[in-house]
């Protein structure tokens, strides 16, 4: 059972370092690699290099990166400002308007950015101070924006969603176009619940419909910003072009696989910032030096981001050599638990997990061992890896919480623990409930 002590020591590690001693999660999941190379034995540092180096060159390190840029370009260029006005335009003027745009909102820059809080900074900052002069508490719009960016994870194609199938342990088991539908209709399913509890948050709140001082009219709102939904268009193009009857055509005409010779995760950031270019060009920089100053100053996301995707990725690749995923799924299939209470017991540990770290850590840490054992215990991997990432969605939703949490609280000027318990009972226990009834068929995906 070496792997799971390896396990144990990755986990306190990181734990440790990011909760009591409050560094960063980049410098966690070094320490974490770090931590776990002395137990795969005497070959630990050969093991290590080739870890770091599948790491280093795998396709996804680039895209996740290339989403970084691309979630950076859309906010700097103004893109995202005009899509948000356009559906305050259409939905503002109805009671609770603002709660409904953040929440609407959320779920499509979550379906764009990825990152929960780029997802809780660009929505909070514009509909947090709306939904408080429409008698929203604050504690109830710090929540509903923390609990909202959840849903970066649950849509295609987050970073957590590329560590979970580039692993080493899942990565055999997954096809990742064969994912794309399913977490597609897994993320429709937690935007549904986003919907119901936005409901419920208006209907105890007593909220107004929002003043029309406070947005633009529809005809000038889609004026600025209709071009903006071209963002949710493009991504399509790399889809159509693998999948289904086009595909085969394709492959026919040129005579190889066209699934294998184009890359949905390369090419779907690639076509996406080209789009955010020419919706945000009249914005762009106008010379050489300011292109060098707007990639200087994009520079410390790439820092965080880069380091924790590749250490993660580097990481679960040492837990692998030491026989981890194996042990882990003999030690939970050995306690013959039905299928619903092995889901809950994964889910738990999943969303225990996900409190300190962030999502896409999570998934490097016990998403991998968490399919590995659903699929072992005959659950499809597609339905196995929705499931787990539906869990890993919770990180702002579990005291302490994680950033997202306080960039909301940020801007409402709220202390953070006045919203932890309205997280537990309406966005994680709800989202642990979604995972199992993924899991065992009832929701179908």
């Amino acid at each position: 059972m070496i792997g799971i002590w390896a396990l144990g020591a990755y986990l306190t590690v990181i734990l440790l370092w990011t909760t009591v001693i409050k560094r960063s999660v980049g410098e966690a999941m070094i320490l974490g690699f770090l931590v776990v190379l002395p137990f795969t034995g005497a070959a630990a540092g050969e093991i290590g290099w080739a870890a770091l180096y599948s790491a280093i060159t795998d396709e996804i390190v680039y895209a996740t990166m290339a989403f970084v840029f691309m979630g950076y370009l859309l906010d700097k260029t103004g893109v995202l400002d005009r899509l948000i006005d356009l559906l305050n335009s259409l939905i503002g003027g109805v009671r609770g308007g603002p709660a409904w745009v953040s929440t609407v909102a959320s779920a499509g820059l979550g379906g764009v950015v990825h990152n929960q809080a780029a997802i809780a900074a660009t929505v909070g900052s514009v509909t947090i101070p709306w939904m408080e002069k429409s008698r929203l508490d604050k504690p109830a719009a710090a929540t509903l924006v923390a609990g909202n960016a959840g849903m970066g994870i649950t849509f295609p194609f987050s970073a957590s969603m590329f560590v979970l199938v580039g692993s080493a342990t899942v990565g055999p088991l997954l096809d990742i176009n064969a994912l794309v539908l399913p977490l597609l209709l897994g993320g429709l399913w937690c935007f549904l619940h986003r919907l119901i509890v936005t409901w419920l948050l208006i209907r105890k709140s007593g909220m107004t419909p929002l003043d029309a001082a406070h947005r633009l009219p529809v005809r000038a709102a889609f004026g600025r910003g209709w071009a903006t939904m071209l963002l949710f268009i493009v991504v399509a193009i790399p889809l159509v072009i693998t999948t289904g009857a086009l595909a085969e055509a394709l492959s026919d005409w040129t005579g190889g696989d066209i699934t294998k010779s184009v890359s949905v995760i390369v090419w779907i950031p690639v076509v996406l910032i080209i789009t955010g270019i020419l919706l945000g060009r009249k914005k762009l920089p106008t010379g050489g030096r300011a292109w060098w100053a707007l990639l200087q100053n994009s520079a410390p996301r790439f820092g965080i981001v880069g380091v924790t995707v590749v250490f993660a990725f580097a990481g679960a690749n040492a837990l692998a050599a030491t026989g981890l995923p194996k042990q882990m799924t003999a030690l939970l299939n050995g306690l013959n638990l039905p299928l619903w209470l092995l889901a809950i017991l994964i889910g738990l540990i999943i969303i225990a997990v996900a409190a300190p770290l962030s999502a896409t850590a999570t998934m490097a840490a016990v998403g991998t061992v968490g399919v590995a054992t659903l699929v072992a215990a005959g659950v499809p991997a597609t339905t196995a890896a929705v499931a787990v990432l539906v869990f890993s969605s919770c990180e702002a939703a579990v005291p302490p919480g994680g950033a997202p949490l306080y960039v909301a609280c940020g801007i409402a000027d709220v202390d953070p623990i006045k919203t932890f318990a309205r997280l537990l009972t309406h966005y994680a226990l709800p989202l642990l409930g979604i995972g199992v009834l993924i899991i065992l068929g009832v929701l179908p995906i």
